[in-house]
């Protein structure tokens, strides 16, 4: 076997570092590596894919600002993605109101656009997601979501969707691990308090009229 074929990927760090020192792609294939992950992870965060767009330019350049600060013995996704955290709570701050999207509008960047918020839904979280049946009932969900606090919803999607380990959640949002696993419990008992609550009213108007 070629000597080729027995090396490792390149990892970010080291993309990071070529970057730096002076490679004219690095930075381009770091770029590439995060497009899905981060963007749908901004898109399902701020209910927005044009300011989830916006956000992710952002991070990029800001990445790229900083990129001579970071630690290359550690792992650049954690801090990317604190980033990307920090650089979506300022953009949503300066934002009137939240808009909310149907479930079924398409969040995804890689796969021409067929992956939609119904998609994403993480299955742990005990909602009724597979008796969805109408555009009513998807948006009660996705509204139910991003109605939850900041806090409980930042953690929520960094754990299920993202599948960072709790001590990595702690460092991308600068909290106590004993904070990130009782603000996720807390963010699953809210939303099922919601959903339980708001499916029934949408059941008890269904048979009103």
């Amino acid at each position: 076997m070629a000597d080729s074929e027995k090396r490792s990927p390149i990892s970010n760090s080291e993309l990071l570092q070529r970057h730096l020192d002076g490679d004219p792609e690095a930075f381009g294939s770091l770029v590439r590596r995060f497009e899905g992950e981060l963007f749908n992870f901004l898109a399902r965060f701020t209910g927005s894919r044009s300011l989830a767009e916006d956000v992710f330019q952002e991070t990029f350049l800001q990445l790229s600002l900083s990129a001579e600060s970071f630690d290359m013995t550690k792992r650049l996704k954690p801090w990317l993605f604190t980033i990307a955290a920090n650089k979506a709570r300022d953009a949503m701050r300066k934002l009137s109101r939240r808009r909310t999207a149907p479930l079924d509008a398409p969040v995804a960047g890689n796969d021409g656009g067929r992956t939609t918020y119904a998609d994403l839904m993480p299955a742990e979280i005990p909602a009724p997601i597979e008796t969805l049946v109408n555009i009513e009932t998807r948006q009660a969900v996705v509204k139910t979501v991003n109605e939850m606090p900041e806090n409980l919803r930042v953690v929520l999607l960094l754990c299920y969707f993202q599948e960072f380990a709790y001590k990595e959640i702690a460092e991308i949002l600068d909290i106590p691990l004993g904070t990130v696993k009782s603000r996720l419990h807390a963010a699953v008992k809210h939303f099922a308090r919601k959903w339980k609550s708001d499916a029934e009213r949408l059941g008890h108007d269904r048979k009103a009229t």
